[in-house]
């Protein structure tokens, strides 16, 4: 189990040391390496009991529940700090981590990990180490697991790779766009500046919840979580909410966002800020939308980004975060020339293209991921005549 949270405290956090893990780690199959804080060595040495080191299982036993990962041998640290959230095993000979992972990742696997799931306040697993042990699980040999293992990595491993690219061209494009403009963005009273409202025009739904359907569709509802993450794309796959066609072109009115929309989650977690760019969906009431009428769409996607620590600091939510629409349009914004808008957007353009096209592969990827992994779980596929 995580340590208690008396164990660390705000001064115990440090800039470079034994990362902490949190719930944006536990996205996934295996360890995401980002968002963490540091102990020191010897913090981590005296929470023993919570170290987790490469090859054991991380799960999370409170808030976000149904997550659970592996530590692959390829991670960046020896070592990480759990949280006190979070639980760790570590498997023997009979079952390889990833093989357990996956199974815990289907349908059965997270009906059995959700059993003792309580609702009441905080979601949370009842006494989790002790009844995830009673967890009974169905474990074909070693050979099987490891061709499972196989086939589903190949699809992990190229997934992982359109993010490694993704982010690395996030991380150019924010690299040349401080170079073009951050001196004259901070530069309000030599340079061109305008309220965010002359240059966009504001979108949403009718700020309530639209009549929704239990199965997915073409119609996606975009909240917040399809907003979180590190790349400019909506994130599609943690929409969980659909709408039907009728209520799609009959309910919304101006929620209907439209490619090269900038999309800003105004409730729970401030500022998640992405640009649109598939065909079809509609923002949830936690979102606003702003479209381009007198600027570049990606430039002021990059600007917006690079702002938002001011734009969180509108939040006027009490007990939950939230911030206004009419805030946000006052917030002065730098206009570039036209010549520079030509040089960044030539560029950014076609980078997004690239990141967006990365992403669809992704999503195509992931799908064909969890409808085979159920089926090879099950044995419904078998591997065994596979030479891998």
């Amino acid at each position: 189990m995580g340590p208690f949270g008396s164990n660390i405290k705000v001064d115990s956090f440090v800039d470079e040391g034994v990362p902490v893990l949190n719930g944006s780690n536990l996205e996934g199959f295996e360890l995401t390496e980002k968002s963490f804080r540091y102990v020191t060595e010897e913090k981590a040495d005296s929470l023993k009991k919570a170290n987790a080191h490469k090859g054991d299982v991380v799960i999370t036993h409170r808030g976000t529940l149904g997550q659970i990962v592996y530590i692959p041998q390829t991670a960046k640290k020896d070592r990480y700090v759990i949280s006190q959230s979070q639980f760790r095993i570590k498997c023997n000979e009979n079952v390889l981590p990833e093989y357990f992972v996956y199974y815990f990742h289907t349908p059965i696997g997270q009906r059995k990990l959700l059993s003792n799931a309580s609702q009441v306040g905080v979601p949370a697993l009842a006494r989790p180490s002790s009844t995830f042990q009673k967890i009974k699980i169905e474990l074909p040999d070693l050979e099987t697991q490891k061709k499972v293992v196989k086939l589903i990595g190949s699809l992990q491993n190229r997934i992982k790779t359109n993010s490694e690219i993704n982010d690395n061209l996030e991380q150019q494009l924010r690299e040349i766009f401080a170079e073009l403009f951050s001196e004259k963005i901070a530069d309000v009273e030599t340079y061109n500046h305008l309220p965010l409202g002359e240059l966009v025009t504001s979108i949403d739904n009718r700020g309530k919840t639209p009549p929704l359907v239990t199965t997915p569709t073409e119609f996606p509802v975009i909240d917040v979580r399809a907003l979180s993450g590190n790349s400019r794309i909506v994130d599609y796959t943690k929409c969980t909410k659909y709408v039907s066609a009728e209520t799609y072109s009959s309910w919304f009115r101006s929620g209907h966002p439209k490619p090269k929309d900038i999309l800003i989650s105004t409730v729970g977690s401030l500022a998640e800020i992405k640009i649109f760019l598939g065909s079809k969906g509609c923002i949830a009431q936690n979102v606003v939308g702003f479209r381009v009428k007198n600027i570049s769409a990606y430039y002021l996607y990059q600007y917006l980004s690079a702002i938002k620590n001011e734009l969180v600091s509108y939040n006027i939510g009490s007990v939950q975060p939230s911030i206004k629409v009419t805030h946000i349009i006052k917030h002065p914004v730098y206009v570039p020339t036209k010549e520079e808008v030509e040089t960044f957007d030539a560029l950014a353009e076609k980078t997004t293209n690239i990141i967006y096209n990365n992403a669809l592969e992704s999503d195509c990827l992931a799908n064909l991921r969890d409808t085979l992994l159920p089926k090879l779980i099950s044995g419904e596929i078998d591997v065994s005549d596979i030479d891998l």
